[in-house]
């Protein structure tokens, strides 16, 4: 865990305490909505300090994007590990109920970057862009993988059936901001998963 001093009046903080805080502003407003004040009141530290720390605003919510994708969306790499594309959806579309149905925050930060990102400067635009891509592809390949197993039962594209999931996961994520409950969202994955096209 690394301490910072400031200049100044001496005052250490936690960097990494500091960045969770700093998440979860970034999770609840999205890059735009979340001022500078928010982010110094709420990480306990002096803007000075935030640009000693981090750079700036725009590196300071990369970081936070860092930290989002190591610790809220560590489920998707596990679900890519599943046995079968079946077991793959459902790891996913569990593991995106327990994250938008957390105490931490509501929501998805991916849905909230992406839609809040679209009238900010490009450099941040693309690379929220660019992260959900990248995601997108790894699932795309391990449900091509299983199309080639012959998991599916007829013709499936891998990329629409990627498409698929990411929907109902955006969506729940979009009804948890708007109040639905973990038990509701469970309904939407039993209903999803009943009409998956697998055998």
């Amino acid at each position: 865990m690394e301490k910072l001093a400031t200049r100044g009046r001496p005052r250490q903080f936690d960097l990494d305490e500091a960045l969770a805080a700093a998440l979860r502003v970034f999770w609840t407003k999205g890059y735009e909505g979340a001022s500078l004040s928010d982010l110094t009141e709420v990480m306990g530290i002096t803007r000075p300090s935030l640009y000693a720390a981090f750079g700036n605003k725009e590196n300071l919510f990369r970081q936070a994007l860092d930290l989002y994708e190591r610790e809220k969306l560590a489920y998707i790499g596990r679900a890519i590990e599943a046995p079968t594309a079946r077991a793959v959806a459902e790891n996913m579309l569990f593991g995106a109920v327990d994250t938008v149905t957390g105490s931490e925050c509501r929501g998805c930060m991916g849905v909230i970057a992406s839609v809040a990102c679209q009238t900010v400067e490009p450099s941040i635009r693309d690379d929220v862009n660019s992260r959900a891509e990248s995601a997108k592809r790894v699932i795309v390949d391990r449900f091509q993988r299983a199309i080639d197993a012959g998991e599916f039962h007829g013709p499936t594209n891998a990329e629409a059936i990627t498409r698929y999931l990411i929907a109902i996961m955006q969506g729940m994520s979009v009804q948890a901001q708007s109040g639905a409950t973990r038990e509701e969202l469970l309904q939407v994955v039993e209903s999803a998963l009943a009409a998956w096209p697998s055998r």
